[in-house]
């Protein structure tokens, strides 16, 4: 896909998303809006994945750390061919596969997350194991900033530089809001990005909207040897909804039927954009 297709890929999948919480009346909107771009521009550009065979040895494999924020993920699965669109439908339904977080009795997920704090250590392990069996894979894992409160991440960063995990690239879905507020009141932790620097890693600052630095950032990490990358992606919580955007209250809100319609002409208005600056450029 080049860069216009995936903007609308992405502006699709947050309709798609919005629908889901919708129809299920619970779901994480505001950080799954937000990690939308980061998602799209890994699953259908950078990863190297097969959605006919999920357990390809030498896939990449991706981590939701922030797996609460899972509505996007699952859009993507489906979008993609890991499972059938319509069972999307069954969305946090009783018996449901596709819960309220990543479940890896689903094609396409690694591990079942969603307790912060635990998504980079068991991708410390897999990018160490990739590294000690001579395998050529990636490890991309998507942990959110509030979570940045969590030890355990920080035992995970010294261990990712101890090793020398140049095959790991954590990625900080940096929206400055958590459910109870600013990130920066509920526990401050600026200054990020020299926080990490400090324990190792090579960091890299970007817009987390935009396709383009998101797919450029992506494609070329890890831009180091012998260090894993840290990609801080700058976002907008609820991203694509100006309703929603920088509201606190959307990180778990359910769309009314009015608030879904108002959404989904915006995003169908963006697509619409979109598609004619593509034409024009053709």
């Amino acid at each position: 896909m080049n860069i216009q297709e995936l903007k609308i890929k992405a502006a699709q999948i947050r309709m798609d998303l919005l629908t889901i919480i919708h129809r299920a009346k619970t779901g994480h909107t505001g950080g799954s809006l937000s990690n939308t771009d980061i998602l799209t521009a890994l699953y259908y550009e950078i990863m190297k994945i097969d959605p006919a065979n999920p357990k390809w040895e030498e896939r990449d494999r991706f981590i939701a750390s922030k797996g609460h924020s899972v509505e996007s993920l699952w859009c993507i699965l489906a979008d993609l061919g890991f499972f059938p669109k319509e069972e999307l439908l069954t969305y946090s339904q009783f018996g449901t596969r596709l819960i309220g977080h990543p479940n890896n009795k689903v094609p396409g997920i690694e591990m079942n997350t969603g307790a912060l704090g635990h998504g980079l250590p068991i991708s410390v392990g897999m990018a160490l194991a990739a590294k000690r069996d001579g395998r050529s894979y990636r490890v991309f894992c998507l942990m959110g900033d509030g979570e940045q409160a969590e030890g355990s991440n920080w035992e995970a960063a010294m261990a990712g530089a101890h090793y020398k995990l140049d095959n790991l690239i954590g990625i900080i879905d940096r929206n400055r809001l958590q459910i109870s507020g600013s990130t920066e009141d509920v526990m401050g932790l600026e200054p990020l990005e020299e926080k990490w620097a400090a324990f190792g890693w090579h960091v890299v600052s970007i817009d987390g909207n935009d396709m383009d630095e998101l797919v450029r950032t992506l494609r070329s990490a890890p831009e180091v040897t012998g260090k894993p990358t840290l990609v801080m992606a700058n976002t907008v919580k609820g991203k694509g909804v100006s309703f929603a955007e920088n509201v606190p209250a959307w990180h778990h809100h359910v769309p009314n039927d009015e608030q879904l319609r108002l959404a989904h002409a915006e995003l169908k208005a963006h697509i619409e954009e979109l598609t004619q600056k593509g034409t024009v450029h053709e």
